[in-house]
Order: structure tokens, then C-alpha cells, then sequence
């Protein structure tokens, strides 16, 4: 087994993988830090896990669309969506605290 240390949003993690695999997962780290960093400019410094779990939701939502045949439609309505930012700090404020119980 394989470790990458990889950097999102200017911090690093060392991330296990299979042996082999050490580009792919610098591939897909770069590419979820692009998003962790597109959350942070339009939110602002909300905390890493925050920033994490709407960048992860963001990817799940353009996964879910591609899956539909509709890639490039959930950025458009994310865009225009009022509120969209809210509900998703909404969701991650009781992430955390469920993370700060544990």
C-alpha cells in the first residue's frame, strides 16, 4: 500500500492508496481542492469541514447529473438558486457537531 500527501485548501494529507494508483489520487485531490477553493471564495473561511462536505456535495451533485444525462445542468441551477449556500451550511453545522460528539 501506497502513501500520497496531497494538499486541499494549503493543507496537507497523507492519503493511502493502492500501489499504482499515487497519480490518480493526486488527480482527483487536485481536482476537489478546485472545489473546496471555489466554496471557500463564494462562502468565505467557514472551517475545513465545511468546506469539505460542500465541496463533496458539490461533486456528488455533478456525479448525480452526469448519472442523468444532464452534465453542466447542476452548476446552472446551483447558480440560481438562492439559498443553496445556506442549506448547505445548514448541513455541515450539524455534521459538525455530530464530529464533535464522536
Amino acid at each position: 500500500m501506497a502513501t500520497v500527501t496531497v494538499e486541499i485548501n494549503g493543507r496537507p494529507y497523507a492519503v493511502g492508496c493502492a500501489d499504482g494508483q499515487e497519480d490518480r489520487v493526486r488527480m482527483l485531490a487536485k481536482q476537489f481542492d478546485g472545489h473546496v477553493r471555489q466554496v471557500a471564495g463564494e462562502v468565505g473561511h467557514v472551517g475545513d469541514i465545511r468546506l469539505f462536505l460542500m465541496a463533496g456535495l458539490m461533486l456528488a451533485d455533478e456525479l448525480h447529473e452526469v448519472r442523468l444525462g444532464n452534465p453542466g445542468a447542476s452548476a446552472a441551477s446551483a447558480a440560481s438558486t438562492d439559498g443553496v449556500a445556506e442549506a448547505l451550511n445548514a448541513v455541515a453545522a450539524r455534521l459538525e457537531k455530530i464530529a464533535q460528539g464522536l
